[in-house]
C-alpha cells in the first residue's frame, strides 16, 4: 500500500507543476506560532471572532475533516497543535478544490487568516488565503502504536516527532536542560571551552575505545572516550574555571543506560577540591530539575526520587561493608570472588579494581535518591588524588541516583611523579590482556611536571540525568539517534508496512 500511495503522489507533483504550481515553494512568512497564538487569544469566549486581527502562519497538516463545502484542519508545528477553518465562498471555488484533491495529512501549509473561537470552544484559524509549502511523499500512520517495532522507532525518529507531541516535549525539555547547565556554569564565571574528539592515545576513562585511521599521518587514532586529560592540560596552561559538553565513544554494549555515543560534561576548577565539587554537583543537578520540572521531588518511573539538597554522602568501604560484608581495603580477591559468585555475578576480567568494581555496583542498585558515594581506593581510581587522611583511598565521589551512576569527579590527581607511576600499573594491567585499562599519556604526565594547582574535576552523564527529567525507561529515549543494528531498507520498508492502518 505504501508503494502505491508513494506513487500516486509522485504522479500528483508532476500534475501539480504541469497546472503552474511548485509543490516546493522556497519561503513562506511565518509570524507566530502555535504557542504565540494561544497565549495572544485563548481569552477568546466561544462565538468570538476577531477578523480584523490578521495572522500568517504555517504547520503540518495532521488532520482534516471535509464538511462539504468547509473543512476542518489542524496543523502542527514545534510549539503545538491548532485548528484552521477553511470555506469555499471565503477562499474561492479552485482553491478550495484544489484544498479538498491535493491537501492531504502530512503536508505544509501557509495560511493567511484570522482567529475566533469554535462553538465548541476551541480556538481556531479562519482560512482566507493558503499556499502549500511542502507535499509529502508517504502517509503517516494513522496511529502510532501501529508501528510495532520499537527499533523503528528510534531508526526514523523524525517519525516520531511528526506523530508524537511527547516525544518533541521530551528532546525540547532536553535541550532545554543543557541551556540551564550552561547559564548556571557561565553565570558562576566557568568558560565553555573545546578538546578534540581525535586522540592519539586514550585515557580520561576505563573503557574500550573505537579505533580508526589516519590516512595524513598513516596512523591509527582513536574516538575520545572521555576529555578530561585535555582539559587537565587547560588547567596547566593558565585556564581556572573551564566545563565542555560534548560527545564521547565507547566501544561497549547496549542497554537502557548504555549507548556507545553519548554526552557528558566535564567540569574543572582550580583551587578547589572534591567537596567543593559536591556542593556544585548538588547546586547544578538542583537547578536543571526545578527548572525543567517545577519542582525537586520527581516521579521516575514510578518511583518518588527527591532532589532537595543536602544529598546524603557514604563512604564507599563502609557502604560495602555494610550490604556485603568485605573490606575493600584489607580483605583479599578471594573474598571478593566468592562474594561476587553468590550474588551470581561472573568476573571475566578478575584483577582487583575489576572485582571492586562489580561489588560496588550490587549495592549501589538498592540507592534510589542521590547519593554520593565517596573515597574509592586507589586501585580503581586512576587519575584522582590520594585521600588527605589515608593514602590507600582517594579524594573521589561517584553520584549515584536510581542505581545508577549519573557523575563522577574527584580532587585531581596533579603529582606527576605519581601520576606516572599509576599510568604505569594501568600499562600492566593492559599487557594481561584488561582493553579498559588507560594507556600511558608521557605528554599529560610531561604536562603535569609544568605545575597543576590543586584542581577538582566533574563528569555527569547527561543523557542517564535526562532520562529523570522526562520519566524516559532507556536512555536510547532521550538521544536523539540512538545507535541501533542496521537493516537493509528493502527489510524496513516491508516491516514499516505494518504501521498503517486502513
Amino acid at each position: 500500500m505504501l508503494k502505491e500511495i508513494r506513487e500516486q503522489r509522485i504522479k500528483e507533483i508532476e500534475e501539480l507543476r504541469s497546472l503552474g504550481v511548485e509543490p516546493y515553494p522556497n519561503h513562506f512568512s511565518k509570524e507566530m506560532t502555535v504557542e504565540e497564538i494561544k497565549k495572544k487569544y485563548d481569552r477568546l469566549q466561544a462565538g468570538d471572532v476577531l477578523s480584523e486581527e490578521k495572522i500568517r502562519f504555517a504547520g503540518r497538516v495532521m488532520s482534516i475533516r471535509h464538511h462539504g463545502k468547509t473543512a476542518f484542519f489542524h496543523l502542527k508545528d514545534t510549539t503545538g497543535r491548532i485548528q484552521a477553518y477553511i470555506r469555499m465562498d471565503t477562499v474561492g471555488e479552485s482553491a478550495f478544490l484544489f484544498f479538498k484533491k491535493h491537501v492531504n495529512v502530512g503536508d505544509f501549509l501557509g495560511i493567511e487568516g484570522f482567529p475566533f473561537k469554535s462553538k465548541t470552544g476551541e480556538l481556531t484559524l479562519y482560512v482566507e488565503n493558503y499556499k502549500l509549502l511542502s507535499k509529502a511523499l508517504r502517509p503517516l500512520p494513522e496511529k502510532w502504536h501501529g508501528l510495532r517495532d520499537k527499533e523503528i522507532i528510534y531508526r526514523q525518529r523524525y517519525l516520531e516527532l511528526i506523530m508524537s507531541d511527547e516525544a518533541l516535549n521530551r528532546f525540547k525539555k532536553r535541550f532545554e536542560a543543557v541551556r540551564v547547565i550552561r547559564n548556571f556554569l557561565d553565570s558562576r564565571g566557568f568558560l565553555e571551552v573545546e578538546t578534540p574528539i581525535l586522540h592519539y592515545v586514550t585515557g580520561g576513562a576505563e573503557a574500550r575505545p573505537f579505533v580508526t585511521h589516519l590516512n595524513v599521518f598513516d596512523m591509527d587514532m582513536y574516538l575520545r572516550i572521555a576529555p578530561e586529560l585535555y582539559l587537565k592540560r587547560l588547567i596547566v596552561g593558565g585556564f581556572e574555571k573551564i566545563y565542555e559538553i560534548g560527545k564521547n565513544f565507547r566501544n561497549e554494549g547496549i542497554s537502557y543506560k548504555h549507548n556507545p555515543e553519548f554526552t557528558s560534561i566535564e567540569i574543572y576548577q582550580a583551587y578547589a577540591d572534591y567537596n567543593d565539587m559536591m556542593k556544585l554537583t548538588e547546586e547544578l543537578i538542583a537547578e536543571v530539575v526545578l527548572k525543567t520540572c517545577g519542582k525537586l521531588k520527581i516521579t521516575y518511573q514510578g518511583v518518588e526520587i527527591d532532589f532537595t539538597p543536602p544529598w546524603k554522602r557514604v563512604r564507599m568501604r563502609e557502604l560495602l561493608k555494610e550490604k556485603l560484608g568485605v573490606d575493600i581495603l584489607e580483605d583479599e580477591d578471594d573474598v571478593f570472588l566468592q562474594k561476587l559468585k553468590e550474588h551470581g555475578v561472573e568476573v571475566e576480567i578478575k584483577n582487583r579494581a575489576h572485582l571492586i568494581d562489580k561489588l560496588r555496583e550490587l549495592v549501589e542498585e538498592e540507592i534510589i535518591n542521590p547519593t554520593f558515594v565517596v573515597d574509592h581506593p586507589v586501585t580503581i581510581s586512576p587519575l584522582a588524588k590520594r585521600h588527605r587522611d589515608d593514602p590507600r583511598l582517594t579524594e573521589r565521589f561517584e553520584l549515584i541516583i536510581f542505581g545508577r551512576e549519573i557523575a563522577n569527579a574527584f580532587t585531581e590527581l596533579n603529582d606527576p611523579i605519581d601520576q606516572y607511576q599509576r599510568f604505569l600499573e594501568q600499562t600492566k594491567l593492559r599487557e594481561e590482556g584488561d582493553e579498559e585499562a588507560h594507556m600511558m599519556d608521557l605528554d599529560f604526565v610531561r604536562a603535569l611536571e609544568y605545575g597543576m594547582p590543586p584542581t577538582a574535576g566533574l563528569g555527569i552523564g547527561l543523557d542517564r540525568l535526562f532520562m529523570f527529567i522526562t520519566d524516559s525507561p532507556s536512555i536510547r529515549d532521550v538521544i536523539l539517534f540512538p545507535l541501533v543494528r542496521p537493516k537493509k531498507f528493502e527489510e524496513e520498508e516491508i516491516e514499516f508496512e505494518g504501521g498503517f492502518e486502513g
